[in-house]
């Protein structure tokens, strides 16, 4: 082995400036391809990792009743915690909070269930009501992090009777409707847990992902008049954790319903909700590793040709030894040397780049189930790559090197039928050679990596087009609510817990909102819970006020008698589960509501609205008289207004806030934007993967084309020589190597923007039908407008260079060479 190490020392001086080049680029590759292999994999077990130990509730019960005991929940076998919250409105100065910033009532919360990991702090004294706890979130949006202050404000006891929690539009309003008690808290804690974290997007209430503030349960047990209101009108809702998890919910409901004698009170599988926020971690997280394998593939061929091209001409010269005594293994050793030992420097830099990278990481929303941010060293990842990046070099350089000298003189290469063809109509001869140049391998020295790059060309704009057709797909269902079955944009709270103003009032208040100009619709909705078997869902009712908001279903259509329903997608689903339902549309489904069971008809399967305890996908619409037939009251009333194409909708608001502000009584009627489906958030939380996986798509097919343009010119370059004394001018030599990269772009396109197109149609409708979301074709028009130009003219820049070298080529000395 004297040899090889004498040999590598001259590598190292003579090749450094080539072997430093190949170690960053091992460094960068390595880096960027292990940060996205460990975040995949430290984003897919955050929401797992975040439940161990944080006892997670299993439950969430909501009966809406001011006067219910919750003592009879905690007697039920099984019940290991119950953490009752008020449904009440609750106010930060310069703050706009969401609906999941309620109070707790008592100090189970936190103890029994839902006991959150500590990012910073502590958490609040339950016996204190100057003490607040906030997400991270909420530390990164207002600058408020533990130590600092905020001031509460509370209601009146008689503004909490008639207030109904809404406090702003989704305008960035921060309007403040309570003059009771002025409370300063100090913020103790930064917390986290699977109930406790933070919304995904926009939350519910308009607060648009501004993270959340809970209060002490102390500020509930000293200012209880302030949140019950005089009446005693608010209620409370309960998270319930169980001895035996999801699997004990079944007998749960049916010995809450033997101990309250109320069948249809709604229990809500939190279970579900977690296995939502999995499925899309789990998403977020293949994305990533998807990204991850695409660069690692993008830098397995520049570095692997980059490696190649210096044992190459390390071959080159251990060759003219040979015949002096070196032997074909101490060739082949020698030459891999250099890159191997390249390897060694570029794989460190590159798993401390990775380990550095992980402060970052999770990325999307498996960030807001993380219970370790900061550092986080995933040792068989990084230790892996290390080892295998060094492995992949020595075995590939020795590889490419053995080869190359066992390597026995290749016969000619078929003729390329396209250039052949243009040969026979005349062609320009530039033309000609550059076809040539682009679709022939050549053989012996002259041998070119044509297939590979045109495979790369393909995949690499097929890659780009996909991923813009699914970035399409994203942007439509992010500025277009209908693909979730909303089409209103407003929301009119009416009344709450059977409670609401007289008919009449009530009557003028919709007809004033149907008149207004930039109205399309209006519709006046109760809520309420029923009980399937083991399952509860809201149920919605709906009855037009002038022309109704467009409902959009799924499948089947909307009921029209007393005796039929439209279920939501993920409530069919969960019904179809439970073996309640068959095909869906045409089957019969009992429901139980506070005024007895019934046999329904499902008619359609669609989306219900959005609302502040369920989602689109969850729940059942009934006519008027179907949803008397089952409640004798609401949950919550609302009128959802429908703009008309082409409204101001901040506008239309103001207004129409000020208009209904105007009638007796209208002061009292809150208003508020539409709730914004979280999976809306969800989905354009991973809308950067795959652009990024098409950009480094994108740069493997520019790399590929960028290697075959240099080695074409060098391999060819007896060629070219012979055409230029032959009076091929420089002008017409540029010209040959643009057809070339014109060439390798064109087949490229004819071949991967309908691959791409279709891909990325296919991607976008998993993920539609997955969320779920009414699927519409993406078609991203300026993608299709300017790949072809934008390619052309990278595929040209990319090869101006060694076009230029063509054209200054030194006749004499290429014809010497040869």
């Amino acid at each position: 082995m004297r040899f090889p190490r004498a040999w590598l020392g001259l590598e190292v001086r003579r090749r450094r400036r080539s072997l430093a080049v190949l170690a960053v680029l091992i460094a960068f590759s390595l880096a960027t391809v292990l940060a996205a292999v460990a975040g995949s994999r430290r984003g897919e077990s955050a929401l797992d990792r975040l439940r161990a130990g944080t006892l997670p509730a299993d439950a969430q019960v909501l009966i809406q009743d001011p006067g219910f005991d919750w003592d009879k929940v905690r007697a039920i076998p099984g019940v290991l915690g119950v953490a009752p919250s008020v449904t009440a409105a609750m106010y930060i100065e310069g703050v706009q909070l969401g609906w999941d910033s309620v109070p707790p009532v008592d100090p189970a919360v936190w103890r029994d269930v839902e006991r959150p990991v500590l990012l910073a702090g502590r958490l609040p004294d339950p016996a204190r009501a100057d003490e607040l706890a906030v997400s991270a979130r909420f530390v990164e949006r207002y600058g408020k992090g533990v130590g600092d202050s905020a001031v509460i404000r509370l209601a009146t006891p008689q503004e909490a009777d008639i207030d109904l929690g809404v406090d702003a539009a989704n305008t960035g309003s921060t309007r403040i409707r309570a003059n009771g008690p002025r409370v300063t808290a100090r913020i103790v804690g930064v917390i986290r847990s699977p109930w406790f974290a933070d919304r995904v997007g926009e939350t519910s209430g308009g607060a648009t992902g501004e993270g959340f503030a809970i209060p002490s349960p102390g500020l509930f047990l000293k200012y209880q008049d302030n949140f019950l209101g005089a009446q005693r009108s608010k209620f409370t809702n309960a998270l319930v954790r169980l001895e035996n998890g999801e699997d004990g919910l079944a007998e749960f409901r049916s010995r809450l319903a033997a101990a309250t004698g109320r069948p249809e009170i709604r229990v809500d599988n939190l279970a579900d909700g977690l296995r939502r926020n999995q499925r899309l971690v789990r998403y977020e997280a293949i994305a990533l590793l998807a990204f991850g394998l695409s660069a690692l593939v993008a830098a397995a061929l520049v570095i692997g040709q980059f490696a190649a091209r210096l044992v190459a001409a390390s071959l080159a010269e251990l060759r003219v030894l040979i015949p002096a005594g070196l032997t074909p293994r101490q060739a082949v050793v020698a030459a891999a040397l250099g890159p191997s030992a390249a390897a060694l420097p570029g794989a460190v830099l590159g798993v401390t780049g990775a380990a550095l990278a992980s402060r970052w990481t999770p990325l999307g929303a498996a960030a807001n189930f993380e219970p370790r941010p900061g550092l986080d060293l995933d040792w068989p990842v990084l230790l892996g790559g290390l080892v295998a990046v060094l492995v992949a070099v020595a075995a590939g350089a020795g590889g490419y090197a053995w080869l190359a000298v066992a390597a026995k003189p290749a016969g000619p290469s078929g003729r390329s039928a396209v250039a052949t063809a243009a040969g026979r109509m005349g062609w320009p001869v530039p033309v000609l050679v550059g076809l040539r140049l682009a679709l022939e391998r050549g053989h012996g020295r002259t041998a070119l990596p044509v297939r590979s790059a045109l495979i790369g060309s393909t995949v690499g704009i097929a890659g780009v087009v996909a991923a813009l057709t699914f970035s399409a797909g994203v942007s439509d269902a992010a500025s277009n609510p209908a693909r979730y079955g909303q089409t209103h944009r407003l929301l009119v709270f009416l009344g709450a817990n059977g409670r609401s103003g007289p008919a009449d009032q009530v009557g003028r208040v919709l007809s004033v909102l149907a008149r207004d100009p930039d109205v399309a619709g209006v519709e006046d909705r109760r809520l309420f819970s029923a009980a399937s078997g083991d399952l509860t869902f809201p149920v919605y009712d709906y009855t037009p006020v002038g022309t109704p908001p467009p409902i959009e279903l799924k499948t089947g259509r909307l009921p029209v008698s007393d005796r039929e329903i439209m279920l939501a997608a993920d409530t069919a689903g969960k019904l179809r589960d439970a073996g309640m339902l068959k095909a869906g549309v045409g089957d019969r489904i009992h429901l139980t509501g506070d005024r007895g069971g019934r046999d329904f008809t499902v008619s359609g399967i669609g989306f219900v609205p959005e609302g502040p305890s369920n989602t689109y996908s969850e729940g059942v619409l009934a006519t008027p008289a179907g949803y008397d037939s089952l409640f004798a009251s609401f949950e919550i009333r609302m009128g959802f207004v429908a703009f008309r194409p082409g409204a101001d909708v901040a506008e239309a608001t103001a207004r129409l806030r000020q208009t209904v502000g105007s009638l007796p009584g209208g002061d009292d009627i809150g208003m508020m934007s539409s709730f914004k489906p979280r999976q809306l958030a969800e989905v354009q939380g991973v809308r950067a993967l795959p652009v990024a996986l098409g950009a480094f798509l994108a740069l493997l097919a520019l790399a590929s084309a960028a290697y075959t343009s240099v080695t074409a010119v060098r391999r060819r370059r007896h060629d070219i020589a012979v055409l230029r004394a032959l009076g091929m001018t420089p002008a017409q030599t540029r010209w040959s190597v643009a057809t070339q990269a014109g060439t390798l772009a064109a087949v490229g396109l004819v071949f991967g923007v309908p691959v791409g197109l279709a891909l990325g149609r296919v991607l976008w409708q998993g993920v539609a039908e997955n969320t779920p979301l009414f699927y519409v074709p993406p078609v991203p028009t300026w993608t299709l407008v300017l790949i072809g130009p934008v390619t052309l003219l990278a595929m040209n820049l990319l090869a101006a260079r060694s076009a230029g070298v063509a054209a200054r080529l030194n006749l004499a000395h290429a014809l010497r060479a040869e």
